[in-house]
């Protein structure tokens, strides 16, 4: 008899694969919900009615920015602070929370707090920030719920900076916690540290939506391409994977220089002496990871990232002194104590030595293959020279660019609840100017006006699905709030059928002029319309939405919300490797609805006669009623396939074809876990259900973006 077997309860709780297979096991194509249910109210100690957002308006930001101060100039000798402080350790924890952003699904950056939990917290780059993190439990202690931990780790390298003579542009606070790692991220298919299977036949080809070049980092290998020394190859890795988070070459020059003014690497001893990450140490480190027993184990004998020494003569202080090194001598390829490629100065002058950590004497400044890039590639070169001869040109960029990197993964700046966050627009908060809210009889003639309008029931409700299902949940951008449907780029996406979409906004244009409304409102109110059309039922609306310009629109950032797939409405651009149920789930997640919401959406839109290319439209497609689902669950038919992504259903008995459908259609009545659910709406007793669950997720998407609505 094995042990498991004496064992006198089922295993439902152990975690190791000896507890035997799991569905997946089994049936590795099965569509997994599981993004779909992330973060509900279980996992959340706080409870359903807790407000982070009005608590942390009545936060002492002063108070708190004066104790992380303090904190900072504690060095602790369980892990000592270099040079005495502890600024740059916080910096590169901030940097490291918010610089997993990516710009391909929103997804990312460190809006969450995702830093405490696998995978990150064991990154190999992120290597003994779980100190960081410990040293700053006391402010949270004290702080408590009026202080989001998502909040913290940005904000204590904003200090940093700030306490270090650093240009700052302050920070905003708002971001809620999460209390378990993010299912619906992909940090990439490797199944190692540091392997590189994301990569096509170039080094340029890097699998989307990843941002950076090998798991385990937050963008490059700070020793070259796989650990090959050369600078302009280096260079190529920065320019796509700091792309990739929205950040331009000036901007990606400033953050890497200003944030390597500050601190140093550590690798003064072999790697091997470095033991497992926090996920992989044993339950008396008490999420402990990293443990070194070489030396000390800390202070000079620290190990992290196997390259060491400090990057310029004053690691604590903001100065020009990173650039002044960089451009002022030539640099030989050397190697680390940890044996990692690192540059040295040829001939350095005293005077640009740098201090021990310890201050127990003077040490060699070091720049990475990374570093050198900055030197070395044409354009990043230019730049430099341009800031070496304007400092504070310099300090504007990287104040600037720092902020943003930060609060990328925000949304607009009605998401800012407290802070002290400058005043400014920048043209990556996606502006939108305040709107008008309207009354109950103005909303009245406006749907009166658009019902009379001529326009199909089809246009009204395709226009502002297509206008809010833009929405990212991930960087809270996109959305109804603004009506960037009617600005490039979105008013040419395929998606939006471009040449309706005109027809439809010019009518809404002049109903707008009519009644004083914004464009954005009408587009949400025709959609209204429409549904009310097909129910019978009073579709309430939001208002007060602006109207965005097209100065204030980030055409190239905007074109990454361009949906390549969107199985509400039937939509694929081509034939993808990916599922398009798949893709739907993905689509779902970003739109933060639940299985039960999807279901009923997909359901209603077909019934209303919405779908790309017409497939699973079973009715006249005017009327909002479970009739959708009946038919689907229909067993007089027998499905086949017709195409990759098209099925046709033919009667058992006379083998007459009487319908079409699409695998988003079919996978309703496939998998188990939705057809349940359809089973639901398809009773004869849940029609009225069923309308009213399709109006709730329907008004969801469309306020999605109304942050101001919130408080």
């Amino acid at each position: 008899m094995n042990e498991m077997s004496k064992c006198p309860v089922m295993h439902g709780s152990v975690t190791t694969p000896v507890a035997g297979t799991k569905n997946m096991d089994w049936w590795p194509n099965q569509l997994n919900l599981d993004i779909l249910r992330q973060h509900d109210q279980k996992s959340n100690p706080l409870g359903a009615d807790f407000d982070y957002r009005k608590l942390v308006k009545s936060l002492d930001v002063n108070a708190l920015k004066a104790d992380l101060k303090k904190v900072m100039a504690d060095s602790q000798d369980w892990w000592p602070a270099d040079y005495g402080h502890y600024g740059p350790f916080f910096i590169r924890m901030t940097w490291h929370a918010a610089g997993t952003y990516r710009t391909g699904d929103g997804r990312g950056g460190g809006g969450t707090g995702a830093q405490r939990f696998a995978p990150l917290n064991s990154w190999p780059d992120n290597g003994n920030l779980d100190k960081a993190r410990r040293l700053l439990w006391p402010i949270k202690q004290k702080y408590g719920n009026k202080l989001s931990w998502a909040d913290l780790l940005i904000m204590a390298g904003n200090v940093a900076i700030e306490d270090m003579g650093g240009p700052n542009l302050g920070t905003a606070l708002g971001r809620d916690d999460i209390w378990h790692p993010e299912k619906d991220i992909y940090w990439g298919a490797e199944d190692e540290w540091l392997g590189d299977k994301r990569y096509g036949g170039t080094r340029q080809d890097l699998e989307n939506p990843l941002a950076a070049v090998q798991m385990g980092l937050i963008y490059v290998n700070p020793e070259g391409p796989n650990g090959n020394p050369d600078p302009l190859l280096s260079a190529q890795d920065i320019r796509e994977t700091f792309g990739r988070m929205a950040m331009n070459d000036v901007e990606t020059f400033a953050l890497v220089a200003g944030g390597h003014t500050f601190g140093k690497a550590h690798g003064n001893g072999p790697a091997d002496a470095v033991g497992a990450e926090p996920e992989g140490a044993g339950i008396e480190a008490q999420g402990f990871g990293w443990e070194s027993t070489h030396g000390s184990g800390k202070g000079v004998d620290t190990i992290t990232s196997g390259i060491e020494g400090p990057w310029t003569s004053n690691p604590t202080q903001w100065d020009m002194g990173y650039l002044n090194l960089l451009y002022k001598y030539d640099w030989a390829l050397t190697k680390s104590p940890a044996g990692a490629h690192i540059w040295h100065p040829v001939d350095i002058d005293e005077a640009d030595m740098a201090p021990e950590v310890d201050g127990s004497g003077k040490v060699m400044p070091m720049m990475t293959t990374a570093d050198m890039a900055l030197k070395e590639d044409p354009i990043y070169r230019e730049i430099g020279d341009r800031f070496v001869n304007d400092p504070e040109a310099f300090g504007q960029a990287f104040a600037e660019a720092w902020f943003k990197l930060l609060h990328r993964d925000m949304g607009p700046k009605t998401n800012y609840a407290a802070g002290d966050f400058p005043k400014t627009d920048f043209i990556w908060q996606d502006p939108i100017p305040e709107g008008r809210t309207l009354s109950a009889g103005e909303v009245s003639a406006i749907k009166d006006a658009v019902k009379a309008s001529g326009l199909s029931l089809q246009e009204m409700v395709e226009t502002a699905w297509a206008s809010a299902s833009s929405y990212r949940n991930s960087d809270k951008r996109g959305g109804a709030n603004g009506a960037r449907i009617r600005l490039a780029p979105q008013n040419n996406w395929a998606a939006n059928k471009p040449d309706q979409l005109a027809k439809v906004l010019g009518v809404y244009e002049g109903i707008a002029s009519a009644n004083n409304a914004s464009i954005a409102d009408v587009i949400v109110i025709g959609g209204a319309a429409g549904v009310e059309m097909a129910s019978g039922v009073e579709v309430a609306v939001s208002t007060g939405r602006g109207d965005a310009t097209q100065d204030a629109t980030d055409q190239d950032s905007f074109a990454y919300l361009e949906p390549r797939a969107d199985g509400f409405r039937n939509y694929s651009e081509k034939e993808f490797a990916v599922s398009p149920e798949e893709m739907m789930l993905d689509k779902a997640q970003l739109l933060d609805l639940t299985p039960v919401e999807m279901t009923a959406l997909v359901g209603g839109l077909r019934s209303m006669g919405i779908s790309a290319t017409g497939e699973g439209v079973w009715s006249d497609g005017q009327s909002l009623n479970n009739a959708w689902f009946s038919t689907l669950l229909d067993m007089s038919v027998a499905w086949k396939a017709t195409g990759y992504n098209s099925y046709e259903a033919s009667d058992r008995k006379t083998g007459e074809a009487v319908r079409k459908g699409s695998r988003i259609d079919l996978v309703f009545g496939s998998n188990s876990e939705l057809r349940a659910i359809a089973e639901v709406y398809a009773q004869d007793d849940n029609n009225d259900k069923f309308v009213q669950d399709f109006i709730a997720a329907w008004t969801k998407v469309m306020d999605l973006d109304r942050f101001d609505l919130r408080g």
